[in-house]
């Protein structure tokens, strides 16, 4: 857990589950893997989270819970946007229910703070939401309110009674508006998930609209191929600017505030993503963002009017941010889909360092985060 960090999206990270598995390209230079499986490789919430190949540290599926760090926003008292689990996935196949359970109970117990969930796992974050349990006093609602009452019954050390009734009724309020009909959710956690190329784009975000939130949040990073949101529709509607995504009727269930976040006409709930982050890699092994790749998200985010933020470069960028005009410097050509690499002497370049689709690894503090000179920090109003 960290009160400030580098993530320029946000203030604080809170690292309640560690460990994880990787699950697709964007998984393969993981930070928190490398680190897990060095320099914390024997810190006793990171140790035996990771394996060792010929790559370096893998993920080996092992998670464990942090509970200091759980606790970590109840002690917080100004308020921030946390960023949750940046070394896991809180909806990771061997998270056990119970795990998240008090996880959402903090956030519900922390309103004054702006909670940040991102989880590759869309799926099942969409059936922990929406699935209905088995029996009427088990449900979701239930469980967190047990949740929350363990947690402060015993937060000061001694048991307190009259606290863990208070944050049962705390979690009822925060969660009285979260209803798969009306699709919203928590009014302080913005879920996300990340998505590194069109693929997985396809596969997680309707499961990301088809779930109850207050914010619906993209991260694509590492942006690894082209990302076309206007091109995933249903029935003529996108996920940045929709009529109505799916059967979403809500009419006649609750009001506009704090029930259905957009009504049509029709009285028909709208659904779409509320952000997008964008930014390439850094680190060992990192792969290049052609300058387009983000360029096509940032006009289809304007052109929807939906917020965009454009984290960073990473290694690689485009000639216009390279200030030094000689010595050897690695390059990256995007061709036939692919990219070729080569070292190249930027003395001998005539002047043609800003010709894209070159690229350039000059380091992520050297690259910056100007997109074409302009630095884009859109966040949810």
């Amino acid at each position: 857990m960290s009160d400030g960090t580098h993530i320029e999206w946000t203030d604080a990270t809170v690292n309640a589950i560690n460990g994880c598995t990787v699950l697709s390209p964007g998984c393969i230079n993981c930070y928190a893997m490398r680190l897990a499986g060095t320099r914390l490789r024997d810190h006793p919430s990171r140790k035996g989270l990771t394996s060792d190949s010929k790559a370096g540290p893998v993920w080996n599926g092992t998670v464990r819970l942090n509970e200091s760090a759980l606790l970590q926003p109840l002690r917080w008292k100004r308020p921030r946007r946390i960023f949750w689990n940046a070394h896991g996935d809180i909806f990771h196949p061997a998270v056990p229910d119970e795990w998240i359970d008090r996880c959402f109970a903090v956030m519900a117990l922390t309103p004054h703070h702006i909670h940040q969930v991102l989880t590759k796992r869309a799926g099942r974050m969409r059936a922990y939401f929406t699935t209905p349990l088995n029996s009427l006093f088990n449900t979701r609602l239930s469980l967190m309110q047990d949740a929350a009452y363990r947690i402060m019954a015993t937060f000061s050390g001694a048991w307190n009674e009259a606290r863990a009734m208070q944050a049962r009724d705390a979690v009822t309020a925060a969660l009285k508006w979260t209803d798969d009909r009306t699709n919203v959710g928590f009014h302080n956690v913005w879920l996300g998930v990340s998505v590194e190329d069109q693929k997985r784009a396809l596969e997680r975000i309707p499961d990301l609209l088809a779930t109850p939130a207050a914010v619906r949040w993209l991260s694509c990073e590492p942006l690894l191929g082209p990302i076309y949101l206007t091109d995933i529709a249903d029935g003529g509607s996108t996920v940045l600017d929709p009529e109505c995504w799916g059967d979403c009727d809500c009419s006649g269930l609750f009001g506009p505030d704090p029930g259905c976040r957009r009504l049509g006409g029709d009285g028909t709930l709208t659904r779409k993503i509320d952000w997008v982050v964008v930014g390439g890699e850094s680190g060992p092994g990192a792969r290049p963002m052609h300058p387009d790749w983000a360029r096509d998200l940032r006009d289809q985010c304007a052109a929807a009017d939906v917020p965009f933020f454009f984290k960073q470069w990473g290694d690689w960028t485009p000639g216009e941010n390279v200030k030094r005009q000689s010595g050897w410097v690695n390059g990256a050509h995007w061709f036939d889909n692919r990219w070729l690499y080569e070292e190249q002497n930027l003395s001998a370049t005539d002047g043609h360092v800003d010709d894209e689709p070159d690229v350039y690894r000059i380091g992520k503090r050297a690259a910056g985060r100007l997109l074409d000179g302009v630095r884009h920090d859109g966040m949810p109003g």
